[in-house]
């Protein structure tokens, strides 16, 4: 008894030796690339922004003003100006970043726990499991994403709610299918073959051995995923299918003012700068983790 405790014990500290060595792995990769610090630093920065919105923002991003409706160009009073409607475009901005940094994490996380959770099983077990999720998958998959988007909130009415479960529903069958491929190669490994004779768990050897192994295909996934989840939150607010108005959303900020844009380029620029540096930031890092030793 005692022997088999000392395993396990051993076991886990092996774990987490190897959760550490994978943390710093990840990291020194993206140190090695420039690129992916300033990636990091604008992620950072704009996470920033979000959690001191009501602190950073000059103006509350639904109030209006009349007077700067008159000419909305930037301004001492407005740096970035105001919208048709007299809205701060900066304090936009800003609060845009808070929903921005609210949609995407939820959604991209939710997919991500959904789809490891189909995905891994079906790797490791074979057989009818792995029969049935990658059918369901096959299905999920074969439906254009932006049609499944737009069934699923015109059906149940855009909310933050309704977009975390659209974006999760569109974006889980794609990572089962890449958590089932690093799983099948994986469950031959030397290490999973000594947790069985140890007698571990199926879920242990799932959760401990093959999971940390198969995070740098899964982390670079989930920046990209990430960087796309930016892009279709400004394609649904453009659509007229993010989330309600007055709510401060850089895609809605984008087609309430994209008829001026001839006129007043900057009240839908400086939205579309705002998504490019949040895509393109995500990119690098991506870039950076393939790129580098991640596994």
């Amino acid at each position: 008894m005692r022997s088999i405790m000392s395993a396990s014990l051993g076991a886990a500290d092996a774990t987490m030796v190897e959760l550490r060595q994978n943390f710093f792995g990840i990291w020194a990769a993206i140190k090695r690339n420039p690129s992916a610090t300033a990636g990091i630093a604008v992620l950072l920065a704009w996470g920033i922004v979000a959690i001191l919105a009501p602190v950073v923002a000059p103006y509350d991003p639904t109030a209006i003003d009349f007077l700067a409706a008159a000419d909305p160009m930037p301004s001492s009073s407005h740096w970035l100006g105001t919208d048709s409607t007299g809205r701060d475009i900066l304090s936009r901005i800003i609060w845009g970043a808070r929903t921005t940094y609210t949609v995407v994490p939820l959604s991209v996380f939710a997919a991500f726990i959904v789809g490891i959770a189909l995905g891994m099983p079906a790797g490791y077990f074979g057989g009818w499991i792995d029969t049935l999720v990658s059918r369901a998958s096959d299905i999920m998959l074969s439906f254009p994403a932006l049609i499944l988007y737009i069934i699923l909130i015109t059906s149940f009415g855009p909310s933050l709610c309704n977009i975390v479960i659209a974006v999760t529903l569109a974006y889980a069958p794609g990572v089962s299918r890449l958590a089932r491929a690093i799983t099948l190669s994986l469950r031959e490994q030397d290490y999973v073959a000594a947790a069985q004779v140890r007698g571990e768990t199926s879920l242990y050897i799932m959760a401990v051995e093959i999971l940390p192994n198969a995070r740098g295909p899964l982390t670079v996934d989930l920046c990209l995923r990430a960087g796309y989840t930016v892009i279709l939150t400004g394609t649904l607010g453009f659509l007229g299918l993010g989330l309600p108005p007055p709510t401060a959303d850089w895609g809605g900020m984008v087609v309430e003012n994209g008829h001026l844009l001839s006129i007043y380029w900057h009240m839908t620029v400086f939205p579309c700068l705002a998504i490019s540096s949040v895509v393109i930031s995500c990119n690098l890092v991506a870039d950076s983790l393939r790129g580098g030793r991640t596994r």
